[in-house]
């Protein structure tokens, strides 16, 4: 198979989810082997950033990549439609330090991608196939995500809430660019009502409104769900943003409870 970028220029524009500031996202054609590379037009030199596990820097809530000094966040939902559509090279232009959250999803980005199209490059694509046991775990708490040989892409996942809303889900999907747009991609993030003033507090969330994030409290959800179990498909939709970093993946993710922590630590295992 041949390497893919971007037909032609794509343009999105919105609010952050965290900084709640204003942000101009372009996504532009790239050569062979350029591998994803986020650019800062709002800052001098306009400083590139590639987006390695080894530029990972912070996941909280998100993640991070930092090169130079210049860092860009929330990075896994674009990612993650990289991933679906198997977008090998693009540049994306951000005019802020973070993508638009659009509707809290990647449905927007995925969209995008596939309405402007992609073009084959003259390069083969260097698929990242997993031919051994790769795994991430946090000993505290059991948590952990996997990555094991499989002839196609295929994600597990477990998630493990302690609310009684929301509690044990589970969620297996063989991924594909069609089942991605109708069962991962429209799945939006989640906060708990109750963390939503410390997050704020911590310079978090300050973008999220109920148009991009799905909230419950203890008297239950503050939106409709697209799904009974949107939190797990989330979550699926993050790992599959997270390990994009180690490149396309060809193999079988399987994970319990883990987060971008574990997902991120699991792309450095494999790019190692």
């Amino acid at each position: 198979m041949q390497q893919t970028t971007m037909k032609t220029e794509a343009l999105c524009t919105g609010i952050g989810l965290h900084s709640g500031k204003e942000v101009t996202m372009r996504l532009l054609p790239a050569a062979p082997d350029h591998g994803i590379r986020f650019c800062r037009t709002d800052l001098p030199e306009r400083p590139v950033i590639a987006a390695t596990p080894a530029n990972v820097t912070s996941t909280i809530r998100a993640t991070t990549l930092e090169e130079g000094g210049a860092k860009v966040f929330t990075v896994e939902h674009l990612m993650s439609a990289f991933h679906a559509l198997k977008v090998d090279n693009c540049l994306v232009e951000l005019s802020g330090e973070e993508p638009p959250v659009a509707d809290g999803s990647s449905l927007t980005f995925f969209n995008l991608i596939k309405e402007t199209g992609l073009k084959e490059l003259a390069a083969p694509r260097r698929e990242t196939v997993i031919d051994r046991i790769y795994r991430a775990e946090d000993e505290k708490t059991g948590h952990f995500v996997m990555a094991l040989p499989y002839d196609g892409f295929r994600v597990t996942f477990t998630s493990v809430n302690p609310h009684p809303l929301v509690g044990i889900q589970f969620a297996d999907f063989n991924i594909d660019a069609e089942t991605y747009g109708a069962e991962i991609a429209p799945a939006r993030t989640i906060a708990y009502e109750k963390e939503i003033d410390a997050l704020r507090s911590m310079g978090l969330g300050l973008g999220g409104t109920l148009e991009n994030v799905i909230v419950y409290s203890d008297q239950g959800w503050l939106n409709d769900l697209r799904y009974k179990d949107e939190l797990v498909r989330h979550k699926v939709l993050d790992v599959i943003g997270d390990l994009r970093l180690a490149g396309i993946i060809r193999g079988h993710i399987v994970a319990a409870a883990s987060g971008h922590a574990l997902n991120t630590a699991l792309a450095k295992e494999i790019e190692r």
